[in-house]
């Protein structure tokens, strides 16, 4: 029987777009299906009721959700290109890393979305020290998962793309290559790649979307 293999995502959902480069880069076909999530299907519901959120990937009827849970999935299930490091003390330091990205580098950017002004300059002086974090683990390698993409760079590729389309779209500065000339390049190497440019959402849409958004944070605390 053949496989079957279905995404839920949404376009400009840095977790989604995760998900879909790994397949990509591990070549696996896919059906991808693209949410609503302020009408939810009954689909997303039923497969990942706890949460209700995406990603899920749907594998033969069976549902993995959550974005980092779902590369772990995938590196296991399809064995070419590993994401994930073959040592297990490597393998510890990669999802250290990716939890750091999540845990820390997300939540306060998401922080800096819903901060009153007084707040913001305090929130960009965290994030940068955050970041420098990063930056320091970056250095001498071409990619965090050494001479290849691996698990970090997928994890970490669309949150600090995101970061930088907020920062053009608000005209403030997050990451710059004069702070940040490890992960700066990092990022052009990446932007580089036919499979990870493919995977970006169409900048002008892209935009539109973020300025909607922020828009709507700004109503969210008058």
């Amino acid at each position: 029987m053949a496989e079957e293999l279905k995404l839920l995502g949404a376009w400009a959902s840095p977790f989604s777009l995760r998900i879909e480069l790994a397949l990509k880069l591990k070549g696996i076909k896919y059906q991808y299906i693209e949410e609503d999530l302020s009408n939810k299907s009954p689909l997303l519901l039923k497969s990942n009721p706890v949460h209700k959120k995406i990603p899920v990937l749907i594998h033969n009827g069976k549902p993995i959700a959550e974005s980092l849970v779902i590369l772990e999935y995938i590196d296991e299930t399809w064995k070419n290109n590993p994401l994930l490091p073959e040592n297990p003390y490597d393998r510890a330091i990669a999802r250290f890393w990716a939890k750091f990205v999540d845990e820390k580098i997300l939540q306060i950017a998401v922080k800096f979305r819903l901060a009153k002004e007084k707040e913001k300059e305090q929130i960009i002086q965290e994030l940068g020290e955050q970041l420098q974090f990063l930056e320091k683990e970056l250095e001498g390698k071409e990619f965090f998962g050494g001479e290849s993409i691996g698990y970090v760079d997928v994890v970490a590729y669309f949150i600090v793309n995101w970061l930088q389309v907020q920062q053009e779209v608000r005209q403030i500065v997050f990451i710059s290559e004069e702070k940040f000339p490890v992960l700066c390049k990092w990022m052009g190497k990446l932007h580089e790649i036919d499979v990870v440019n493919g995977c970006l959402p169409p900048k002008d849409k892209h935009y539109a979307y973020m300025r909607a958004q922020i828009e709507a944070a700004k109503s969210a605390i008058k």
